[in-house]
């Protein structure tokens, strides 16, 4: 993990911006210094030291980013306007409209009432990514501000640690992530980690001093045989070993359930080249050395990610382990470590006049929310944006488009156009027709198939995912979104929730075999609709509604005859409890139902502040027995209240 660097003088300080920015302004970047300098004069910060020394660091972060002149100024001068005398006005006067746009995009929300706290955060965030759209240096600042402010959280109290840690966490790190920044992304998670979870980082922290000296022993050595192998196959390029940033360890330990040794022993290399041509060369030596993984392969530099990262990912056998090899040129590596701040380097150290286009998809990320009147519900939504594994597909020219996992030919359309979206009558994926509720993966070539009296269903916010298909389906459709309206989530939770396939019936070869059936997502069902079902993939049934829109789409001789059982099973009771937020309640209420033998078909948690509500879906039984049984939750430590709605 990155330490602190030692305070520089001024001097030095002019020294390090000329090592890493021959072309810097160093005059208006000293003038900014000594007048950052002045106006934080006899202020302090939580530690006891001059706040002065906050944006210089921030600074500093950004110049080992070969930043910018303009950045480097906007850093030094971020905290001016709105913690000293001076304001926008008198810093576009002594540095020019430029900085004093980057200092406004960073300076938080004055002379507005907010009902909470949380609110003010939440706009306070939402002005800041929405200047991004303008000038993505503004969250490159803000980032490299929240990275010093994490250095040094220890000084705060326990609870505001532990909050400034979370949202780190879920919307700062992840930006940096989206941004390729990777370095500053890794210490942004550990730093989080330690104050979040201090035990599991410490943890981490001890087994990992205790097995430096053996890792680093087989990890020299395969570096000399690595490097070896490549100078015989004529490829001159740097190998080096490849350190593991402790969140990245904790997650795969949890998402994966193993143990701290297989995960850590899994290691990591990265192989620098001169040219692309000598990456895929080192490919092939690579797999000569060890035994190859083919299914776990990865070619971002021919598929870029959307944020440009570049490299190849693969994965080999050695010695009963596993060994992960990422190979790209020096500019690619550059890129992969700094992200967009990168292109700094590569284009005379100034910015590039193509860098917003590169970073075109934060732009679109933050334009669809940017219509969003609530500051919480936007921060909400995008920390799910911000979440999503991504995956690239191409349109049948080759244009690549980036959209979250789990996307559908709807998110498709509407990435590429509102109305190309709004028109979406049939899709084809690798050239062979779809529903339009069919799940995209990477590499699919994808094409939509537009009517002019095609329109957005209701249905089809059941599967879009992004942010943007689902806001234009709404506009379209003109729902209104109320966050906190109960009637409308449990609307949806039934909808999701009901086992419908039990009660339909596939005629011909395949009856019985109720595992087969998927509803179509783009159907809105109720027992008695007139239903037809397709043979999908993998022998899957796909079910719609007769009148479905992507019915015509589909092929009909693989169509399946399906009709409704007797609905009599569909009677369900549901119960609400309320609970605080405690350990092994829900287990004992589970376990109440099961002692008197009520059947529970779903169970939905939904976090309401310092409590969870749990709604129960059972089958239908008698009335008296439900109501010793909820008399009985009622008793449990932490229930709140407990009933029939």
């Amino acid at each position: 993990m990155a330490f602190q660097k030692k305070l520089p003088t001024f001097e030095e300080f002019i020294e390090e911006v000329k090592a890493n920015n021959l072309n810097a302004d160093v005059e208006l970047i000293s003038k900014a210094y000594h007048f950052a300098q002045k106006a934080h004069e006899g202020q302090k910060r939580q530690s006891g030291e001059a706040f002065f020394i906050h944006p210089l660091q921030t600074a500093i972060i950004l110049i080992d980013l070969r930043a910018d002149t303009a950045t480097i100024c906007a850093a030094l001068l971020h905290d001016t306007a709105e913690d000293t005398k001076y304001n926008i006005d008198d810093i576009k006067k002594e540095f020019g409209e430029e900085i004093a746009r980057l200092v406004e995009g960073l300076t938080k929300t004055q002379g507005i009432q907010f009902e909470t706290k949380e609110a003010y955060k939440a706009e306070n965030l939402r002005k800041i990514l929405l200047a991004t759209t303008k000038d993505v240096r503004v969250i490159v600042i803000r980032l490299a501000d929240r990275l010093h402010n994490m250095r040094t959280l220890s000084f705060f109290r326990e609870d505001k640690q532990k909050r400034i840690a979370k949202e780190t966490l879920e919307i700062y790190a992840p930006i940096a992530h989206k941004l390729g920044m990777w370095m500053l992304k890794g210490e942004l998670e550990d730093l989080s980690l330690r104050y979040l979870d201090y035990k599991t980082y410490s943890m981490l922290r001890e087994q990992i001093s205790e097995k430096r000296g053996e890792r680093e022993k087989v990890t020299h050595q395969l570096e000399k045989e690595i490097s070896d192998a490549l100078k015989k196959g004529g490829i001159e390029a740097e190998v080096k070993g490849r350190a593991k940033y402790f969140y990245s360890i904790y997650k795969k330990m949890t998402s994966k359930h193993k143990k701290f040794d297989e995960i850590y022993d899994l290691i990591a290399f990265r192989i620098i080249t001169a040219n692309v041509s000598d990456s895929y060369k080192a490919v092939e030596i690579i797999n000569s050395l060890f035994e190859p993984h083919p299914n776990r392969f990865k070619d971002y530099i021919a598929h870029p990610k959307a944020n440009q990262y570049q490299s190849i990912h693969m994965t080999v056998g050695y010695k009963k382990k596993l060994l992960e090899v990422q190979i790209r040129t020096e500019e690619m590596h550059h890129i992969a470590e700094e992200g967009i701040a990168a292109h700094w380097r590569y284009k005379g150290t100034e910015r590039d006049k193509s860098f917003d286009r590169k970073i075109a998809w934060l732009k679109q990320l933050l334009d669809w929310k940017r219509k969003s009147k609530d500051a919480i519900e936007f921060v909400e939504s995008l920390k799910i944006d911000l979440f999503e594994n991504e995956i690239i597909v191409f349109t049948p020219k080759g244009d690549p488009i980036s959209l979250p996992e789990g996307a559908t030919p709807v998110d498709f359309g509407y990435a590429v156009h509102t109305n190309v979206g709004h028109k979406c009558s049939k899709a084809k994926v690798n050239n062979k027709g779809v529903p339009l509720d069919e799940e995209l993966h990477s590499g699919d070539v994808v094409e939509i198939i537009t009517q002019n009296n095609a329109k957005p269903s209701r249905g089809w916010l059941n599967f879009a995912r992004t942010s943007k298909a689902r806001s234009k389906i709404r506009v379209y459709l003109k729902i209104k979104l109320e966050r906190g309206r109960e009637k409308k989530e449990d609307d949806e939770e039934d909808y999701n929730l009901l086992p419908l396939v039990n009660y339909i019936k596939i005629e011909g070869k395949d009856a019985g075999k109720k595992n087969l059936l998927k509803l179509g997502k783009c159907c809105e069902f109720k027992i008695g609709d007139p239903i037809s079902g397709f043979y999908m993939k993998y022998k899957k049934i796909s079910v719609h509604k007769k009148d479905c829109i992507n019915v015509h789409s589909l092929d009909s001789e693989k169509e399946v005859k399906l009709s409704w059982i007797e609905p009599e099973e569909l009677k369900i009771k549901k119960i609400r409890v309320f609970i605080n937020d405690q350990p092994g309640i829900l287990a004992k209420i589970l376990t109440l139902f099961a002692s008197n033998k009520i059947n529970v078909k779903s169970v939905n948690t939904r976090p309401r502040k310092k409590r969870i509500i749990l709604t129960f879906k059972v089958d239908e039984s008698d009335d008296k027995k439900l109501e010793e049984v909820i008399n009985k939750i009622q008793e449990i430590d932490d229930v709140q209240t407990a009933a029939i709605v």
